[in-house]
């Protein structure tokens, strides 16, 4: 009975020890973040983003379609009211520039969901399965990885047509490649370890050790892949709706008010190509400069 008494203050010890260590780490690794001047200024240019696309129906001074022919073609600063312009059928520019922060972010950030959320599973099975299931996924990885992206988000287009559901479906149909391949890697490199084969001795099930021992060390580089996943759908919703083949109309994106303005007008109208170009590779540095700060703060061996 006494023996029994005296073992619960040590687990209980132990148990601390590990959270008060846990805690540490996520302390350091915060503070190795907000150390890194240029994560913190693409962190908060995003916050500034998001908040915009999120509060667009009250930051807009006009309406998404709010339709004003006396501003046709207007030069930025010409009239205080319309103080970036207009667009080519009357609409305040400005208005158009933050309604597409909303398109654009959107796709930025459900196309990585949805491809991580396929992608994930499918890397973990390969690399804690192995044998049959590992040589099946990974040879599905080579044929997905041997066609090229664009051309193939191009033909997908074409079946099932433009618009921003359509454009989130085939952007995540090609983005799963990269992060199936880094979940891949870490199960196989976590479940030989020794932590992995005491929780199988203790008799965790299969799902226990993915969930709760090895996916939770396979996160960071996760994490990182998926910063870096979003300026680059964000750059192929861009890619496509310049091609005219992405958002259609009345949505706003950035990218298709960018091939919109192409033509031989674009000399006077500059403003109809600079704004959204400006926006979509500030955000694209934005999530980059986070990316890279995460990796750092997560991996400090990195910035050494």
């Amino acid at each position: 009975m006494t023996e029994a008494t005296n073992a619960k203050p040590v687990q209980l010890k132990v148990t601390n020890t590990e959270q008060i260590q846990q805690r540490s780490l996520i302390r350091d690794a915060f503070r190795r973040f907000i150390q890194n001047r240029l994560a913190m200024f693409g962190f908060i240019v995003l916050i500034l983003l998001i908040l915009t696309a999120i509060f667009a129906d009250i930051i807009a001074p006009y309406g998404l379609n709010e339709v004003d022919f006396t501003i046709t073609r207007l030069l930025p600063f010409e009239d205080p009211d319309h103080i970036l312009g207009g667009d080519g059928v009357g609409r305040d520019y400005l208005s158009r520039l933050i309604y597409g922060a909303r398109t654009s972010l959107l796709i930025g950030l459900a196309v990585p969901l949805i491809a991580f959320a396929f992608a994930v599973p499918l890397g973990a099975i390969a690399g804690y399965r192995g044998g049959f299931w590992d040589f099946t996924i990974l040879r599905i990885i080579e044929i997905a990885t041997a066609i090229p992206p664009l051309l193939f988000a191009l033909f997908l287009i074409s079946i099932v047509g433009a618009g921003l559901g359509n454009v989130i479906f085939v952007l995540a149909i090609t983005s799963w490649i990269e992060p199936a391949r880094i979940a891949r890697a870490q199960f196989l490199k976590y479940r030989e370890t020794e932590f992995v084969e005491a929780a199988r001795a203790l008799g965790a099930s299969e799902f226990q050790i993915i969930t709760q021992h090895i996916l939770p060390n396979s996160l960071t580089p996760l994490l990182v892949s998926f910063t870096f996943a979003v300026p680059l759908a964000i750059f192929a919703e861009a890619g496509l709706s310049f091609l005219g083949i992405g958002i259609t109309e009345p949505t706003a994106s950035w990218g298709k008010m960018v091939g919109s303005s192409v033509g031989s007008t674009i000399a006077v109208y500059y403003h109809l190509a600079l704004f959204p170009t400006i926006l979509v590779a500030a955000t694209m540095l934005s999530f980059s400069f986070v990316g890279d700060g995460l990796q750092e703060a997560l991996d400090p061996s990195r910035g050494k």
